[in-house]
């Protein structure tokens, strides 16, 4: 069978440590800070990807005029759909310890193949999300500027810089990160909490009303696009697995961030929502929607807490946007330190900065395509949110979910083969129900893709054929490096050599009984680990 080559490579020493794809041994000889971000950290990065106060200011207004006044239902369906989907991929982080999260986990289930393939799916996917968003950042500080000082920002600039100050969040520690994350987060929720309070305080237009969670309300016919925006507004929960090297007792931390993380969007998306449709009146709100789609939000915090709190929403949708951007450009430095580490990338870019613990080169490369990319459109004459934003966001986020799908099938398949302790919940029941609903949004989402565009049928089936395109292109690859490179192809999203220790040392027990002198210092070292690993008595400790 061509998954199982591993043993191939290993007789010839020189083979084992070098290319290893555990954690310990990049390129700098550095590592990610171990142990830097708890289960806290995690959740701001993950729920700072989905941009709160952007999705439900820029986004729900619309589907209130898609979907009426059973959007808030939508939103709800979706969290409890990736909250099925959470149970099983949380199962499969305490098992698979690899720092590919998504394409590892695709891998030792369904195959090399498909984990390369999904593998370059990924970086796709992840960078769709972060690059369009810098059209976005343009636009929104556009917005602000014109709408608290009546001046006109141009957006490339603004962008520019965006690309410079998310580099230099990328460059930092990862707490240093988390904990800037956690100041956005806190400033976007908290005005959102405002507005509900606001209203609830008030009773609404016309007292507060469940109206919106009942059947008649939720099943009509525009659910299907609410469900579809619903699910995009999600779209990054599930990167709590890519900090597992840098999380503290991980097995514990990664399941509670993700299910902190989906509970969280779940409710409080559905929550704002609903209180925004008790400020306007479930007859007014859809007309309010029509008519200023983009005001909504800003007209109903104006009415019930003041112009000074719409004027702090203008900023913090700017500051949200910034979060969302740092939030999924972390992200991708560790997808591609990773898979420089396998060896598909190239190894320079698994370089860790000696002092912030950080892939500062992946950073660096992430942030020249953002460049490139940001200044083709505008060399174009685009426009900065409705084709550079749309566009590249578009095919991001289905592949975003073709991954989540992929992943859902990968976790029952990796169960059977595996021995271990999981339930059947866990292991097969959610996993196979989540592949499911996961389909079934994709096809939703496909299906309303000129809701999120407003593009040409010939331009939504390009952004749509992206994904497969992607997937397709990386089997290609898998087999080229299968071919070329076997050794590569053998690691491939094997489990790290000592994947719970805290760094290099901990070496395989054979090579410490031979001849050969162990290249760590003998003699002197206190530690037990090292005494574990020079003692003159040739008896491993085991």
């Amino acid at each position: 069978m061509p998954e199982t080559p591993d043993p191939a490579p290993r007789p010839t020493s020189a083979a084992t440590p070098a290319p290893t794809p555990g954690p310990p041994p990049t390129a700098a000889g550095s590592a990610l800070r171990r142990g830097a971000l708890g289960t806290a950290d995690i959740s701001f990065f993950v729920v700072s990807a989905a941009a709160p106060l952007t999705v439900m200011a820029g986004v729900a207004p619309v589907a209130i005029l898609l979907g009426g006044i059973g959007a808030p239902a939508g939103y709800l369906l979706a969290g409890l759909t990736l909250t099925v989907f959470a149970v099983g991929f949380t199962a499969m982080s305490r098992h698979v310890r690899s720092g590919g999260a998504f394409y590892a986990y695709i891998a030792r289930g369904l195959g090399k193949r498909v984990g390369i393939g999904a593998a370059l799916l990924a970086l796709v996917g992840y960078n769709g999300m972060e690059i369009g968003v810098y059209g976005l950042l343009g636009t929104t500080t556009a917005d602000t500027g014109h709408a608290l000082a009546g001046i006109d920002v141009p957006w490339l600039p603004v962008s520019l810089a965006g690309l410079l100050l998310i580099w230099y969040g990328g460059f930092r520690s990862i707490d240093f990160g988390a904990k800037l994350l956690g100041v956005l987060l806190v400033a976007e929720t908290g005005i959102l909490v405002l507005l509900a309070v606001g209203v609830l305080a008030e009773g609404g237009a016309h007292g507060l009303s469940a109206a919106s969670f009942t059947p008649g309300a939720v099943l009509v016919p525009g659910t299907a696009a609410v469900l579809a925006f619903a699910f995009a507004a999600f779209t990054g929960f599930e990167s709590t697995v890519i900090y597992r090297r840098e999380a503290r007792d991980p097995d514990r931390t990664i399941p509670r961030a993700t299910y902190i993380a989906v509970a969280f969007l779940g409710l409080f998306y559905a929550f704002i929502v609903w209180t925004v449709i008790q400020a306007f009146g479930a007859e007014e709100v859809v007309t309010a929607a029509a008519e200023d789609p983009g005001g909504l939000f800003f007209a109903a915090i104006t009415t019930y807490v003041g112009p000074w709190a719409a004027d702090l929403m203008h900023v913090f949708i700017v500051t949200s946007v910034i979060a969302s951007l740092l939030a999924f450009h972390n992200a991708i430095n560790r997808y591609v330190l990773a898979l420089s580490e396998e060896g598909v990338l190239p190894a320079a870019l698994g370089r860790v900065h000696p002092r912030h613990g950080s892939p500062y080169l992946a950073g660096a490369a992430q942030t020249v395509l953002g460049a490139v990319i940001v200044l083709a459109f505008a060399l174009a004459g685009a426009d900065p949110y409705q084709q550079l934003l749309l566009w590249v966001n578009t095919p991001g986020m289905i592949g975003l979910m073709a991954l989540m799908l992929l992943a859902a099938i990968a976790v029952p398949v990796y169960f059977r083969r595996t021995a271990h302790d999981e339930g059947p919940w866990r292991t097969l029941i959610a996993p196979v129900t989540a592949a499911v609903l996961l389909a079934v949004a994709i096809f939703l989402v496909v299906s309303k893709v000129g809701l999120f565009t407003g593009a040409s049928t010939t331009v939504n089936t390009v952004l749509v054929a992206v994904v497969p395109a992607v997937f397709l292109t990386g089997l290609g690859l898998a087999r080229r490096i299968r071919t070329r490179r076997p050794e590569v192809y053998a690691r491939f999203a094997e489990e790290p050599a000592e994947a719970g220790a805290a760094a290099e040392p901990a070496t395989p027990a054979t090579p410490l009984e031979g001849a050969e002198p162990c290249p760590l210092p003998t003699p002197s070292s206190p530690e037990p680990e090292s005494a574990r690993s020079t003692p003159p008595v040739p008896k491993p400790a085991r």
